[in-house]
C-alpha cells in the first residue's frame, strides 16, 4: 500500500526503463506500418496520408516522452498507465494502413485513447509538482481541442478528414510553441536524449525488417541479394550518422543549456526535428521495399523522388538538430544532401533505364561518405551555456 501512495516524481538521474522502451517497441510498429500504406501506392495522395497518420503517431509517443520524463517510471500506477496506453496503441497501429478507409474510426478512437491516458499521466504528476503545473494544465487544454478534431475527422471521413487532421496538426503546433515557452517544465535532458536515440534506433531497425521482408517475398537470386546487402549497408550508414557524432553533439547542447532555454531547445532539436528524420527513416525502408520488388526492372520516377526526399528529410532534420542545439553547422552533410537530392531529380526523368543497384550503390556512398567524414572530422565541441541561449 505504502507503494501505491509513493511520490510519482522520478527521483533523481532515472535513466529509461524497462517499461518505457516495451512501449517504444509497440509504438514503432506504426513505422512499418506508414510503410504498409505507401505501399498501396508511392504518390502524392498517399504520400500525404502518411505524412498525417504519422504525425499523429509522433505526436502521441512524443506526449509520453515529456510525460514520463518526470515521472518515477517504476511506480505501479505509473507503469499500469503505460501498460494501458501500450495496449490501446497497437490496436491503432494495427488500423494505421487502412485509417483513410474501412478504420478511420477505429484509428481516430484508439489515438484519442492513448492521447487521453498520457494527459492524464501528465496531470497527475503535475500535481506532485507544481512548477509545472500551469505550463502542462495549458497544453491540456489546447491538446482537448485537436483531439477533437481528429475524432470528427475520422467520424466524417473522405475531404473532411483531411481538413480536421491538418487542423489537429496545426493544434498541436500551436500548443507546443505556445505552452513551449513557459519555463516552468521539469526536464531531464539525458533521459529525454535518451528516448529519443532508442526511438530512432528501433525506427531504423524496422526498416531492415522491411527489406528482410521484401527478400522473403521472392527467388534469392544475385540481383535481390546484391540490393538486400545495399540496403542493409545503407541503414548501417544511417546509423553512424546519427549515433556516430550528432548525437553525442545535440545532446551536449542540450545538457548544457541555461534552465530557461532547455525547454525550447528540447522542443526544437527532438520534438519538432526528430519528426522529419523518422519520416525520412520511413522514406528509405519504401525505398528498400520498392526495389526489392523490381530487382530485375529498372527504377521507377516516383522511386527517385521518394530518394531524394529520404536524403533531404533524414540528413536535413540531423543538421537542424545539431544547428539548434549547439548553432554547429553539418557543411558536409548539407553539400551531400544536396548533391543526391540534385542528382535523383535529374535522373527522375531518365531513371528507366537504371538498375536499383545504380541507385542503393549511390545511397550506400552517400550515407557512409557523411558518416566517415563526420567521424573524422568532429572534435567535442566546448560551446558554453551562455554561447548558445
Amino acid at each position: 500500500m505504502q507503494t501505491l501512495s509513493r511520490c510519482p516524481l522520478a527521483p533523481e538521474g532515472q535513466g529509461v526503463t524497462f517499461i518505457e522502451l516495451f512501449f517504444d517497441l509497440v509504438f514503432v510498429f506504426s513505422v512499418t506500418q506508414v510503410v504498409h500504406l505507401l505501399h498501396h501506392g508511392l504518390d502524392w495522395g498517399h504520400a500525404g496520408q502518411a505524412l498525417l497518420v504519422f504525425w499523429l503517431v509522433w505526436w502521441a509517443w512524443t506526449q509520453f516522452t515529456w510525460a514520463l520524463n518526470p515521472a518515477d517510471t517504476t511506480h505501479p500506477w505509473v507503469e499500469a498507465l503505460v501498460l494501458l496506453a501500450t495496449a490501446v496503441t497497437f490496436f491503432m497501429a494495427v488500423s494505421l494502413p487502412t485509417a483513410f478507409g474501412d478504420h478511420a474510426l477505429l484509428f481516430g478512437v484508439a489515438y484519442v485513447g492513448v492521447r487521453a491516458i498520457g494527459l492524464g499521466l501528465y496531470v497527475w504528476v503535475t500535481f506532485h509538482d507544481v512548477r509545472y503545473r500551469q505550463a502542462v494544465l495549458r497544453f491540456t487544454a489546447l491538446s482537448l481541442l485537436g483531439l477533437a478534431a481528429v475524432l470528427a475527422g475520422a467520424w466524417l471521413g473522405g475531404v473532411w478528414q483531411y481538413v480536421f487532421w491538418g487542423a489537429a496538426i496545426g493544434l498541436d503546433l500551436f500548443a507546443a510553441l505556445l505552452v513551449g515557452s513557459d519555463e516552468g517544465w521539469n526536464l531531464d535532458p539525458e533521459h529525454f536524449a535518451e528516448r529519443h536515440g532508442l526511438f530512432v534506433i528501433i525506427a531504423l531497425g524496422e526498416g531492415i525488417i522491411v527489406a528482410a521482408h521484401g527478400l522473403e517475398a521472392g527467388a534469392w537470386n544475385g540481383n535481390r541479394l546484391a540490393i538486400a546487402v545495399l540496403a542493409v549497408a545503407s541503414t548501417c550508414g544511417l546509423w553512424w550518422t546519427y549515433f556516430g557524432r550528432a548525437k553525442a553533439h545535440i545532446e551536449e547542447g542540450l545538457t548544457h543549456l541555461r534552465t530557461s532555454s532547455t525547454t525550447q531547445v528540447a522542443r526544437d532539436a527532438y520534438t519538432v526535428a526528430h519528426f522529419p528524420l523518422l519520416l525520412g527513416v520511413i522514406a528509405f525502408a519504401v525505398v528498400f521495399d520498392r526495389m526489392l520488388g523490381a530487382a530485375d526492372e529498372g527504377v521507377a520516377p516516383a522511386v527517385w523522388v521518394t530518394t531524394g526526399f529520404a536524403m533531404a528529410l533524414y540528413h536535413g532534420a540531423v543538421a537542424l538538430a545539431m544547428w539548434r542545439s549547439q548553432r554547429r553547422v553539418a557543411v558536409f552533410r548539407g553539400l551531400v544532401t544536396l548533391a543526391s537530392v540534385g542528382a535523383c531529380a535529374w535522373l527522375t526523368r531518365s531513371a528507366a533505364s537504371l538498375t536499383p543497384l545504380t541507385l542503393l550503390g549511390g545511397l550506400a556512398l552517400a550515407n557512409w561518405s557523411i558518416a566517415i567524414v563526420e567521424q573524422r572530422t568532429a572534435c567535442p565541441n566546448k560551446t558554453t551555456a551562455s554561447q548558445i541561449g
